[in-house]
């Protein structure tokens, strides 16, 4: 078997396919890349037996059908260093060898047999399937990963939760500490369904997307979520279980309101944090006058700071604690100008929002306080 392909198109395809496959593997096959030539057409595919990538690409030209299986590493090794240009495999299936041919040489490596490569486990035919467009799947990924946690205890936290309902798409994440809920208002469902997206498949999206109106259409039952979009499919092991109930949390009536610049709440919290105690990393908000001041302290190293800033705020005065990181997380996931701030007491969860919510979509995340000692 023999066929013709751009370097270039193929190195940038097997960089994408390279990032499911893990670094050790139950079997030693899951260490390749599959490749199925049919029809002038080169099919693509890396697994880790859980996450399974497919992609295809046009080939210049072939002389024949076939499958063989070759390892990642030292494929994409020698790729990567040739320039664009038309590279020839010439595959000895018979021998389990590959000769691949370029401009100015070429190297041979051993292949194996693909029929020995594990089967993808498909989507049941009991399934529901949604279709938003590339850029607002790639922002709610964006914007909930960073909230996911890693719970051995719950497994089902350590995903991204996707609640469809009548009303709309609700991308949920949290880790007990903050929780993420960004609604879709145009995807919806007459019948209810859900699932929880691992983390990995998470990350693979948020690298494989593009910004762009792109469709990509997510198909899910209860164990297996198929993702397509282009010329790529992902089909992913969903996480099981019952994903807490997330509204419960979400406090319906905050009196106490500020409204301040992102960006200088977040440079003053990186400024401060550094001062908190570091197990805790408590940074103390009191709020009054109009006036916002962040304190943090570490007395067991002899370490204050103290900062205040303009803000614009209705309610009484309040002091509430929040940890630090979490809330420097929570400003960085938005890119609006400024953010609202939701309160109720010190012991009560507060909302953060911003001051625009993205078109057809609500966002909105939520920081459990902490306690401070007045």
């Amino acid at each position: 078997m023999r066929f013709t392909l751009s370097s270039t198109a193929l190195c940038n395809k097997l960089v994408a396919l390279s990032r499911v496959i893990n670094s050790k593997n139950s079997l030693t096959i899951l260490s390749d890349f599959v490749f199925d030539v049919e029809d002038n057409l080169l099919k693509l595919t890396a697994s880790d037996s859980e996450n399974t990538l497919h992609t295809t690409m046009s080939l210049t030209e072939s002389d024949s059908n076939g499958r063989f299986a070759i390892n990642n590493h030292n494929l994409l090794e020698a790729i990567k260093g040739i320039s664009e240009q038309p590279i020839t495999f010439d595959v000895n299936l018979s021998e389990n060898l590959v000769k691949v041919n370029y401009q100015n040489g070429l190297f041979s490596l051993p292949i194996e047999s693909a029929d020995e490569y594990p089967a993808t486990q498909e989507v049941s035919a009991q399934s529901t399937s949604i279709t938003l467009t590339s850029s607002m799947l790639l922002d709610n990924i964006i914007r909930t990963i960073f909230a996911t946690a890693q719970d051995e205890i719950r497994p089902v936290m350590n995903g991204i939760y996707f609640d469809l309902t009548p009303d709309c798409l609700a991308i949920v994440a949290s880790d007990g500490h903050k929780l993420v809920r960004n609604k879709v208002y145009t995807v919806h469902n007459d019948t209810p369904a859900s699932f929880i997206l691992p983390k990995k498949p998470a990350m693979l999206l948020k690298n494989l997307l593009s910004r762009d109106e792109q469709e990509v259409s997510i198909t899910f039952d209860d164990r297996n979520a198929e993702v397509v979009f282009g010329d790529t499919q992902l089909i992913c092991r969903l996480i099981e279980g019952r994903y807490p109930n997330y509204n419960s949390v979400i406090p319906q009536n905050n009196p106490n309101q500020l409204t301040i610049d992102r960006n200088v709440l977040l440079c003053a919290l990186r400024r401060v944090q550094p001062f908190a105690n570091e197990s805790s990393n408590l940074i103390r908000f009191h709020i009054e006058n109009n006036i916002l001041q962040l304190d943090a302290e570490d007395y067991d190293f002899s370490k204050t700071a103290s900062e205040r800033m303009q803000c614009d705020y209705m309610g009484t005065p309040i002091s509430i604690g929040f940890k630090g990181s979490s809330f420097i997380e929570v400003l960085s996931n938005f890119d609006c100008p400024e953010v609202l701030i939701r309160l109720a007491d010190p012991s009560r969860a507060g909302l953060v929002i911003p001051s625009e919510q993205p078109e057809n979509q609500d966002v909105l995340m939520l920081m459990m306080p902490m306690l401070i000692n007045d």
